[in-house]
């Protein structure tokens, strides 16, 4: 009942504020924006103390995290194992992290892929297995009634523990990911975020998009089976349920469900940071009689726990956090060149990127690209405007306060926390942190992040339109949509 007024209290109070904080200030807006509504807005801090989650770490090394919450007969898990994503595929097997992930499903020594759906369907229930090419574990996700929560982490651990890897399944599987493989490379956005990877991470795993159609034809079941028997061990995984179930409930049923898996004695999954840049680079992919060009500029960036984060966050709000970024105003309403531009901040637990994307019209490449660069140096040469930063930072704290809508979104932030090694009252002092950022900060980042000597241009286009435009820039390497250098 404590864990229900506590969640009760934090909702109302998320609710109450993020209806005011979401309002837009009075003022002008800029050239091209016509604001529709005006309403009043709060000026007051978000403060709140959120529920915790009670913590257990179990004897096979496994930490436990479990929100209570009965307002609803509803209960969600996550199970994160380091070490089991596509960041530690062998060099000769790259994409056998993501193969395993999407192969347990399909199979176990008691139950075959058609039984499994078939329960899952019954039972009203999801299952999901994934790892990411380039993440640092793998996930197992699921939902479903209370009253199916045994049944389910029992299909949960026979899938874990006891996936068959059926040669037949494995066939299917190919067959339906190879042409997506083959497919997803006519896709202009997916090859200049696959060059962007490249030249951002060089050969670092972090570079990884995504695996290729000959990696994907070679791999085996013994391969899959190889990969899963050294990955998926408990050391130092963690598990987290939300919903409608006690600490006392769901550790015993893990501890009985997964009674099998064992601890292994292994240490910690190594993270290495990738290279630092040389210099800025331009790349191009040139697709001949392209009607568009695809555009990312960015560069690295920081790590999760980096002490500029919040800065940094707040900096990709103001320049293209959403519709009410500069990128968005500027190029899609001020300019029309786009149906939309935005960015993002990328931040592991090595060092990530900001990039800032959008796709144009082939004749205002030129025009466009100039004014994504003239907006990033903006950043560098002057101090944003309170305004502006004042709906950044309320913005920011709104979406947050929205974020605490259930008890599995609350829950996410507290696997953040422990992912990462984050301070007991991080996400309560978040709205405070965010708040706390100035312009001068935001100044400061952006000179010291976006510098010019740090940008990476990657442009998918055609040649004749848009080569040139690069040139003009610099030295430009081209490449062709398969990712090899063209002479």
């Amino acid at each position: 009942m404590r864990a229900r007024r506590a969640i009760g209290a934090a909702l109302t109070t998320a609710f109450a504020l993020a209806a005011t904080v979401l309002a837009q200030n009075q003022t002008a807006p800029p050239q091209g924006v016509v604001k529709k509504g005006k309403v009043p807005v709060s000026r007051e801090l978000l403060k709140v103390k959120l529920p915790k989650p009670v913590e257990a770490d179990l004897a096979n090394g496994v930490h436990l995290m479990v929100l209570e919450d009965h307002r609803l007969p509803q209960i969600s898990f996550q199970i994160f194992i380091p070490g089991a994503g596509g960041y530690y595929d062998p060099a000769d097997q790259i994409g056998v992290a993501s193969f395993t992930a999407a192969v347990m499903r399909e199979g176990t020594s008691s139950r075959t892929s058609e039984q499994l759906s078939q329960q899952l369907e019954v039972m009203a229930a999801t299952l999901i297995v994934t790892a990411g090419p380039d993440s640092l574990e793998a996930a197992i996700s699921g939902s479903c009634l209370s009253d199916q929560f045994d049944a389910l982490i029992d299909m949960t651990a026979d899938v874990l523990l006891h996936p068959s890897f059926p040669d037949e399944e494995l066939g299917r599987y190919k067959q339906r990911t190879r042409a997506a493989l083959m497919q997803q490379r006519g896709n202009p956005g997916f090859l200049a975020a696959e060059m962007f990877n490249r030249g951002v991470y060089g050969a670092h795993p972090a570079s990884r998009l995504s695996p290729t159609v000959a990696a994907l034809d070679k791999t085996t079941r013994e391969a899959l089976t190889a990969f899963h028997r050294a990955h998926y061990a408990p050391d130092h995984a963690g598990i987290a349920i939300a919903g409608d179930i006690s600490m006392a409930e769901a550790r015993k049923l893990i501890e009985t469900k997964l009674a099998g898996w064992s601890k292994t004695g292994a240490a910690p999954a190594a993270v290495t940071e990738p290279a630092p840049l040389a210099g800025p680079k331009i790349y191009f992919i040139a697709r001949p009689n392209s009607v568009q060009t695809n555009l990312i500029v960015g560069t690295q960036g920081i790590a999760r726990t980096h002490a500029d984060y919040d800065v940094l966050q707040v900096m990709n709000k103001v320049i293209g956090g959403g519709p009410t970024g500069r990128l968005f105003i500027h190029l899609r309403e001020e300019k029309g060149y786009t149906y939309g531009a935005s960015s993002s901040l990328t931040a592991p637990m090595y060092r990530g990127d900001w990039a800032a994307s959008t796709s144009v019209r082939s004749e205002v490449t030129e025009p466009a690209l100039h004014d994504l660069l003239a907006e990033v140096a903006t950043l560098r040469d002057q101090p944003v405007s309170d305004v502006e930063l004042s709906d950044a930072k309320r913005s920011m704290i709104a979406s947050f306060a929205l974020s605490l809508e259930s008890p599995a979104q609350l829950l996410t932030l507290y696997v953040t926390r422990w992912r990462y090694g984050l301070t007991a009252d991080y996400w309560d002092r978040y709205p405070e942190r965010v708040s706390a950022v100035t312009a001068p900060q935001i100044q400061a980042a952006a000179r010291t992040y976006l510098a010019a000597n740090r940008v990476q241009i990657v442009a998918v286009g055609d040649p004749a339109k848009v080569a040139d435009t690069l040139r003009k820039l610099g030295e430009v390497e081209t490449y062709d949509a398969d990712g090899k250098p063209v002479r």
